[in-house]
């Protein structure tokens, strides 16, 4: 059993910021890949930023130079920070992630419950 669990949303202003976090708990030997995606109402879930084990980051074009996305390996956490938000920002925001369990079991596409962002203008 594997869990996600996502923290850090809320309501901001335009221009402002905020930092989720993501803790994965459970029988959890490695996770390869850790990232963030985020779904607006109506609209499909889309890829925010993700990174590898070993740092390798991807970002939509929409949030580069804006989102920071990182990890602690040692406490099995994924963190963005997101800076100048802008209300086509305002969506809920999913914690996913790639992992190998203790028994060896290889896991894709494990995702959180996922928290909510809302940027007013």
């Amino acid at each position: 059993q594997v869990q996600l669990v996502e923290s850090g949303g809320g309501l901001v202003q335009a221009g402002g910021s905020l930092r989720l976090s993501c803790a994965a708990s459970g029988s959890i030997s490695r996770i390869n890949v850790m990232g963030w995606y985020r779904q607006a109402p109506g609209q499909q879930r889309e890829l925010v930023a993700t990174m590898t084990w070993s740092g390798g980051t991807n970002y939509a074009e929409s949030v580069k130079g804006r989102f920071t996305i990182s990890r602690d390996n040692e406490k099995n956490t994924a963190y963005l920070q997101m800076n100048g938000l802008k209300p086509e920002d305002t969506a809920v925001y999913y914690c996913k992630a790639d992992l190998i369990l203790t028994t060896r079991t290889v896991v894709y596409d494990a995702l959180g419950q996922g928290t909510q962002v809302t940027v007013s203008s």
